[in-house]
């Protein structure tokens, strides 16, 4: 039997309140927030930070393929699956794809891993984003999620799948051409009438597949670009208890919408509930499953919402390219060596230090050499750091150096077990910064030259 093993998301820290638009364009239209990537973040790395959440504890449960979705890569034609392969220090044996470009390919792959025979990580991502005062801008939303997929005897199932269907159907609903920033959308009116029939075919044929009625199904988790087609699937579909869209809280998370929902779904669901997914992108997607044991949740969704910070709209519009402002003045970055970033991946990617053989002494950067004498040449043992706590010994707040959002606050931190190095700190306001503050590594996108993206690490506050 199939299914679900384990689940994670990932809610960025910032978060915009849609009054904030509301009273830049003075529109009556403010209800609720929406959730918003930093400057330093893109879909890879909220990838990685979900799929990082997922794998924690679970050593001895390595997943055989790592699947990647987006509708906002940020690479074309180079595996962007890669890098978060990379960051989680996944064997070399570790395969690593993309499903993108559509909205679509989330729950695509997602089907396509329920039906696999692997154990697959589905890591699932989007930064969403609109023109100003437009309602992809309000609605939308920036998440990504995480899900272990695999078979009952690779370890107890939080979701087993039961059955679905699915009813393709070629029509224009909304469209983005590969040049442009921003998505268009057909007439709300007809997507609703075409929508409809399809949504009501595919329901009948999920149900037939999946042995089950209508009554059987506990709630729902309904998916979708078009509220007014949203709206409908309830009535048409006659399920009572409809699972809680986030819109309020994060927004239309895109690709990872099905995921991210299906997530928030399984970490309040009882045991052997049915609880069926609908998703109404470029036709209907509909796949049942059946709760199983709860997980042991590091860090629910909810649990993310409630501790995000809100920041102002001009901020907004400058993380997401429709403000540019003065940087400092200072020469624009280079753009990476290819040689030294192979040579060095460990360290770039991985956050991998080196220990002295004898002493335990951390380094880092790593080293061939250690500092002291009694630890041999080239005997040098890996010391991974990416899920150590670390403090601020101290700190100084740059505004002359280069950055997409100064100014910029570095740090030295030192991390339990050992280790010193010199990092800028990310989410957080530099007032807020202090002496003894605790901090955890996060992998993030330091700047782009040349079309070629400098992950690395920083630090971020312990929350």
């Amino acid at each position: 039997m199939r299914g679900i093993l384990r689940t994670a998301a990932y809610v960025p820290y910032r978060h915009l309140d849609r009054s904030e638009i509301a009273g830049f364009f003075d529109s009556s239209i403010s209800e609720g927030r929406r959730s918003v990537a930093a400057h330093d973040e893109d879909a890879v790395t909220m990838g990685f930070e979900a799929s990082r959440l997922l794998l924690s504890n679970l050593e001895d449960c390595q997943p055989n393929s790592i699947w990647f979705s987006t509708s906002t890569p940020p690479y074309m034609e180079k595996t962007n699956a890669n890098v978060i392969h990379s960051a989680l220090q996944l064997p070399e044996s570790t395969e690593a794809f993309d499903f993108g470009g559509a909205l679509k390919s989330g729950i695509g792959a997602l089907k396509a891993a329920l039906l696999s025979t692997q154990k697959i990580l589905l890591v699932q991502s989007d930064i969403r984003s609109g023109l100003p005062s437009g309602e992809d801008e309000r609605n939308s939303g920036d998440a990504a999620a995480a899900l272990l997929v695999g078979d009952e005897k690779e370890g107890s199932l939080l979701a087993r799948y039961i059955g679905g269907a699915s009813v393709t159907k070629e029509f224009i609903d909304r469209w983005r051409n590969p040049k442009d920033e921003t998505s268009k959308s057909w007439e709300s009116r007809f997507v609703e009438a075409t929508y409809t029939p399809l949504i009501s075919r595919a329901w009948e044929e999920a149900l037939k597949n999946s042995d089950l009625t209508s009554d059987s199904i506990s709630k729902i988790v309904i998916v979708g670009q078009n509220q007014r087609v949203k709206k409908q699937v309830a009535k048409i579909l006659g399920i009572q208890v409809v699972v809680d869209d986030l819109s309020t809280t994060i927004g239309n998370a895109g690709t990872a919408e099905a995921s991210l929902l299906l997530v928030s779904a399984l970490e309040d669901a009882k045991p052997e509930e049915k609880i069926a997914l609908c998703s109404t992108v470029d036709g209907v997607e509909i796949l049942i499953f059946e709760a199983g044991d709860n997980q042991e949740i590091t860090s629910s969704v909810q649990d993310q919402v409630s501790k995000t910070r809100p920041i102002s709209y001009r901020k907004f519009l400058q993380w997401k390219g429709m403000l540019a402002v003065q940087p400092p003045n200072r020469p624009s970055p280079d753009r990476i060596s290819a040689s030294a970033a192979v040579r060095e991946s460990d360290w770039k990617h991985g956050f991998v230090a080196s220990r002295g053989d004898q002493t335990g002494l951390i380094h880092m950067p790593p080293s061939r050499v250690s500092v002291s004498e009694q630890d041999q040449i080239d005997s040098m043992v890996q010391a991974p750091m990416s899920n150590r706590i670390g403090r601020i010994v101290t700190f100084t707040i740059d505004h002359l150096v280069y950055s997409e959002n100064p100014p910029v606050v570095f740090a030295v931190v030192d991390f339990e077990g050992g280790g010193r190095i010199p990092i800028e700190i990310t989410d957080i306001d530099p007032s807020d910064v202090s002496i003894g503050m605790e901090v955890i590594p996060t992998f993030r996108k330091i700047f782009t030259a040349d079309g070629i993206h400098n992950y690395f690490w920083k630090v971020r506050p312990v929350r």
